[in-house]
């Protein structure tokens, strides 16, 4: 979900700004985006018709297949390259190891980086993973890594558009049609529901009614709650439609419980077993898994602590949590090693044909309440300009835990950080995040890895990338 991107801490702000206050299927050809104001959600966008992009050429195979010998080991050391194989790497590991402390020190309990420059890794972590016991935090360890799950998801599904077996501009009504039925279920497509521009409101307030008081009540009284991806979905349709299908961009995790009930009805098998089985297996991730009925991570493993934006007085822990809330559309466990190879895998083409990555890369653009685009979102994952160029991903956040996955147009460039505090800012008027000392290190943090020290040295720049981008968009009115 997008709790990420963080679904959570998006839909916590439009609950929480609610009560401080009183808290694409774009059709074919279709692909840009204007501010608007009708029936909105946050970061709404009305969508207006541009000629469709091109096809992306195909890429060769890419590094960090299980048969590649630059695969960092379990332990986190980076292999030696082999002969032959590019040595030169503009990550500055000492540069990088400082902005991640300075995270820390900033005032996030733990945080850990995976990065790569094509042949050449390094990982690093810094702060605590318990903050009674003062374990540290260490790479490798497993995280709830929210709207992330997203792009696996999107990704299966496009594997099924490969096989002919679904259409991306198919009503979604002639799969699902006891789902999503009625004029809903005719005119909202397969397109629509991965790019978010259904118009299906969230379910997330139906399932925790006490964030709009704000309180965490219904969030503590709800750790062993057992939820159904069929209520979900009826949490979200019942909702209040944040416009017409087709219209708006606005974010709604029930979009992607109903691709995970598409997935089971056109595969035949449970939407976990088949993106396990097609996606997670395929890439040959070793630590990537949908918990299930578990509400422990197997593995070592951070707390997860969060502040509901204040509302607590000292964070709480939710790293023991049934996940079944945020089903297939945010309830993946993973490690930032393994994301970074997933991505990879995805943009250079080993998961997708290459004309279903160029749909998946087709874009509406996303927008703060100022009119700026603060990046392109497509097919379950999104496009950030930094100031070295276009990194593609995801970000996710669940109860105490943010993950920020980025990916560069060629495959080579790579950047995962996880985290394991969550709701640490606090909001302004319109309930939006007010960014503070975090949000900046952490913004230095991706431009050191990601664009190097000749960008990463501008206090500006890092002041204006910011981890979890959707998070700074201002919710629904």
């Amino acid at each position: 979900m997008d709790w990420s991107g963080g679904m959570e801490t998006r839909r916590l702000r439009r609950l929480l700004a609610a009560a401080a206050l009183a808290t694409t299927a774009v059709t074919a050809g279709t692909a840009a985006a204007v501010p608007g104001e009708s029936a909105g959600g946050w970061g709404t966008a009305v969508l207006a018709a541009s000629p469709p992009l091109p096809w992306t050429a195909p890429m060769p195979a890419a590094p960090g297949s299980p048969l590649d010998p630059l695969r960092v080991p379990d332990d986190g050391t980076p292999m030696i390259p082999t002969v032959g194989e590019p040595t030169s790497s503009a990550l500055d590991h000492a540069k990088l190891q400082a902005t991640l402390d300075a995270t820390h020190e900033a005032g996030m309990y733990g945080v850990t980086s995976a990065v790569r420059d094509g042949g050449t890794t390094w990982q690093g972590a810094a702060g605590v993973a318990d903050t009674a016991t003062g374990r540290p935090v260490r790479t490798g360890m497993r995280q709830r890594v929210g709207g992330v799950t997203e792009t696996f998801v999107a990704t299966a599904v496009m594997q099924q558009v490969d096989q002919g077996r679904v259409h991306l501009d198919d009503a979604i009504g002639g799969y699902l049609p006891d789902v999503v039925p009625g004029p809903r279920g005719r005119r909202i497509t397969v397109r629509m529901l991965l790019d978010h521009t259904s118009g299906i409101g969230d379910y997330l307030p139906a399932a925790f009614p006490s964030l709009s008081e704000p309180s965490a009540e219904s969030l503590d009284a709800n750790r062993n709650r057992r939820l159904s991806p069929r209520r979900l979905v009826d949490w979200g349709l019942g909702a209040k439609p944040t416009g017409d299908p087709g219209q708006n961009w606005t974010y709604s995790g029930t979009d992607y419980v109903i691709l995970g009930l598409l997935l089971e009805k056109i595969t035949g098998r449970t939407a976990a077993d088949y993106i396990t089985a097609a996606v997670i297996r395929r890439s040959g991730l070793r630590h990537t898994y949908f918990p299930g009925d578990d509400p422990s991570i197997r593995g070592p493993h951070s707390r997860m602590y969060e502040s509901l934006s204040g509302v607590l007085d000292q964070p709480r822990d939710y790293s023991e949590y049934d996940m079944s809330w945020s089903s297939t559309a945010g309830s993946l466990i993973s490690t930032a090693d393994d994301l970074n190879h997933f991505y990879r895998d995805l943009l250079t083409g080993r998961l997708t044909s290459q004309d279903s990555l160029a749909e998946m890369k087709r874009t509406v653009p996303v927008k703060d309440a100022g009119g700026t685009t603060v990046l392109d979102y497509g097919l379950g994952l999104y496009a950030l300009n930094l100031p070295c160029g276009r990194y593609w991903g995801h970000d996710g956040s669940v109860w105490g835990a943010a993950t920020q996955s980025l990916t560069s147009q060629d495959g080579d460039r790579q950047l995962t950080v996880a985290m394991n505090r969550t709701g640490f800012q606090s909001l302004d008027g319109q309930g939006v995040p007010i960014a503070g000392p975090i949000d900046n290190a952490l913004g230095a943090h991706v431009l050191q890895a990601l664009c190097g020290p000749s960008d990463a040295s501008s206090a500006g720049s890092a002041a204006t990338t910011r981890f979890l981008p959707l998070t700074f968009l201002a919710p629904p009115a």
